[in-house]
Order: C-alpha cells, then sequence, then structure tokens
C-alpha cells in the first residue's frame, strides 16, 4: 500500500475511534451501570443522608399523610408536626432500609418491563414487601405499636403505559451499542496506529483524541445538569434533583476524567519518545569525539628500540 494511502486510511480510522469514544463510554455507561440493581442501589444510597432529598420526601410523605388523614380545619396546624415527625424519620435506619428497599424495587420493576417485550400497561411496585421491611426493623428498634402496622399490597404507578414503548425500543439499542461502540472504537484505534506510516504520530493524534472525547463527554454531562435541572417541575426541589443527577452520573464522571487523563499521559509519553533517540545519539556522538586518541608506537632507528608510551622495548 502505498505510504500516502496508509496515512489517509490511519488518519480515518484514528478520527473515527476518537468520535466514537465518548459515545461509546455513554452507550455502555446506560447499558451496564444504570441497569444493573446492585450499582443503582448503592449509586442512590447517599441520597439518603442528603439534606435536599430529606426534605423533598419529608413535603411529599407529609403532604399524602395529611391528605390520608381528615383533620378538618386544623389541617394548618397540623402540617408543621407532620413534617417535622416524618423529617426526623428520615435520620432512622429503617428509613435508609426503606430507601433502599424502595430504590431496588422500582429499578427491579421499570428492568423487568424494559425486558419483557409481551409486558403492556403501567409499571407498577407493591409497597407490601417495603411495608414489611419498615415495620421489622420498627419492632427491631423496639418501636411502641409497630407490630401492629398494616401490611397492605398499595400498587404505585412508576411508567406510564404511553412511555413504556419508547423507552423499551431505546433501551434494546443500548444494549448493543453499549457492547458494540467500545470495541468498534478500540478496533479502530489499533488498526489506524498498525497501518500509519509515523505511529508514534498516529499514537499521539489517538491520545490527543481520546482527550478530547473525555472533555466533550464532561462537558456534555454539565451542560445536561443544567437543562436537566432546569427542566424539573416547580414543586420538586432543583438542588434535590442536582443531587440525584450527579449519583447516577458518578460513574460516567470518573469515565469522562479518566479518557482525559490517560489521553493526555500518553500523549506526552509519546512527545518525550520522539526526542529520546536524537538525543541519545547525540550523547553517544559527543563521547566518540571525546575520546582521547590511543598513542600510536614509536621506533627509535638509531637503536632500533621500540617506544611504547616512554618505555623502552627491545
Amino acid at each position: 500500500m502505498p505510504p500516502r494511502l496508509r496515512s489517509a486510511l490511519s488518519a480515518v480510522l484514528v478520527a473515527l475511534s476518537c468520535c466514537l469514544t465518548p459515545f461509546g463510554a455513554l452507550a455502555a455507561w446506560a447499558a451496564y451501570d444504570l441497569t444493573d440493581s446492585g450499582r443503582y442501589v448503592t449509586a442512590m444510597a447517599p441520597l439518603a443522608a442528603d439534606p435536599d432529598v430529606r426534605d423533598v420526601i419529608a413535603d411529599t410523605v407529609g403532604a399524602g399523610i395529611l391528605r390520608e388523614v381528615h383533620v378538618g380545619g386544623m389541617r394548618g396546624t397540623m402540617a408543621p408536626f407532620v413534617h417535622d415527625a416524618v423529617r426526623s424519620f428520615t435520620k432512622t435506619e429503617a428509613f435508609r432500609l426503606a430507601w433502599d428497599e424502595g430504590n431496588r424495587a422500582t429499578h427491579d420493576a421499570v428492568l423487568q418491563a424494559l425486558e419483557d417485550d409481551r409486558r403492556d400497561g403501567t409499571v407498577t411496585v407493591d409497597l407490601a414487601p417495603l411495608t414489611t421491611h419498615i415495620k421489622q426493623q420498627l419492632a427491631h428498634d423496639h418501636v411502641p405499636l409497630a407490630n401492629r402496622i398494616p401490611v397492605q399490597h398499595t400498587e404505585v404507578a412508576v411508567l406510564a403505559a404511553g412511555e413504556l414503548g419508547p423507552l423499551r425500543k431505546g433501551f434494546h439499542v443500548l444494549e448493543v451499542a453499549g457492547f458494540w461502540l467500545p470495541v468498534a472504537a478500540a478496533v479502530f484505534a489499533v488498526t489506524g496506529i498498525a497501518v500509519a506510516v509515523r505511529r508514534r504520530r498516529a499514537i499521539t493524534a489517538t491520545a490527543l483524541g481520546t482527550a478530547l472525547g473525555g472533555a466533550l463527554l464532561g462537558l456534555a454531562l454539565t451542560i445536561g445538569r443544567h437543562f436537566t435541572v432546569a427542566d424539573l417541575p416547580a414543586e420538586v426541589s432543583q438542588a434535590a434533583g442536582g443531587a440525584i443527577y450527579d449519583a447516577l452520573t458518578a460513574t460516567l464522571r470518573t469515565v469522562a476524567w479518566l479518557l482525559l487523563g490517560v489521553g493526555l499521559t500518553v500523549a506526552g509519553v509519546a512527545w518525550l519518545t520522539r526526542y529520546a533517540r536524537p538525543a541519545r545519539e547525540f550523547l553517544l556522538l559527543r563521547l566518540v569525539r571525546d575520546r582521547p586518541a590511543p598513542t600510536a608506537p614509536t621506533t627509535d632507528p638509531a637503536s632500533n628500540t621500540l617506544l611504547h608510551g616512554g618505555v623502552e622495548r627491545t
């Protein structure tokens, strides 16, 4: 293959690899990180201690309690006490257990609906297992009358029927893209470097392109956070929404920083090694030039004596 054609092919493959890298990272995160129940629950668990999330839960649960309890004209008087009671509950171990179990149940219900193409209708979560766990935890903490808490099968909608079809199609696309996009990016990078006429330059270009992809991915996450929080309903705290967004995208932000750091490091090493061989050759040449020339042996014609280094030898 002519060198010019090899250079052009290498440039195309390296460019494709750099373009696919951030999209591959995004697809892999959505396909493997968000769909893993254990990772999802682990990512959401710290939010149980977030003050903004606690306030939202206290307001939501408190409003639900006031709607269910008939307090007549005392609703305004009772609201602060109910909010404080729920806010105090969010600091207990029972709430942290309920938070984890609720997130796990919601995630499992949505994931099962996305994976089962035969399932239609609204996706719901049964709160009875969650109530059972809370009841057991309260009884373990010796809370009075905890054993008398009724356990009822309450179905709560988490995904509307009209949203299930588009999400299911997108989920199937992510399952394929999450595997093949990173593989394609790696294959294009390796092939582009292999066919390059100047491989060190190809390695540097690939590394810089990868770093740029990581920087663009981080920028996209920042912009996405801004628009996601801005589009939240007025009754939802933007601080709580931002905390949830940060928890869900923590892995992806780490990947973005990793791409940026590894790319810049490899590019720096390739740039430094570019001058390593000329510098080594220059040092060797200087050593050869500065080495003293060996003294040639001479002969005294009168005595036919060999003089070597100032010593007479006959």
